[in-house]
């Protein structure tokens, strides 16, 4: 059935797509977090074990909203690792880094994911897609925040 929205396929495709790249590094950056959650040791282990688990947990559940999103749109949402290697701006890590360098690694994942969600803004908002741009807005919040909480953890 054709959907009417509002928002043209082209416009629709060009948000999807962008959905998709967000998904992807949502996705990969959900991975190294419980990657890291499981394998993180030091004197920093139970703050950061449990700092992780709560940031992996919630990107689970954002990796739902965000492919839900481009369902509604009228696409398909990329499920697989491959795909996600295509797609995401982050990097999978080789090897178990120590925990500082954990920390620094989901920074820069972190925002990776607020400069992919930011580069979606200019095609949701020529199509006044404005659940797109509220999904954005709020991801972006919350990396900025996990982004500021883990810096905090390296300063002196």
């Amino acid at each position: 059935m054709e959907i009417n929205i509002g928002i043209t396929e082209q416009d629709r495709a060009a948000i999807a797509e962008g959905l998709s790249r967000l998904l992807a590094d949502t996705y990969t950056l959900y991975l190294k977090t419980h990657n890291f959650h499981w394998n993180v040791t030091g004197p920093m282990f139970n703050t950061l074990h449990t700092m992780f688990e709560t940031q992996y947990t919630e990107l689970a559940v954002a990796v739902d909203d965000i492919a839900e999103r481009i369902r509604a749109l009228g696409f398909m949402a990329p499920g697989t690792y491959s795909a996600y290697s295509k797609l995401s701006s982050i990097k999978e890590e080789e090897g178990i880094p120590d925990a500082q360098d954990m920390i620094r690694l989901l920074i820069q994942g972190q925002e990776a994911v607020i400069r992919t969600a930011r580069g979606i803004f200019p095609a949701a908002d020529k199509a006044s897609d404005e659940p797109t741009a509220d999904l954005l807005t709020q991801r972006m919040q919350i990396h900025e925040k996990t982004a500021w909480m883990l810096r905090s953890l390296l300063a002196n």
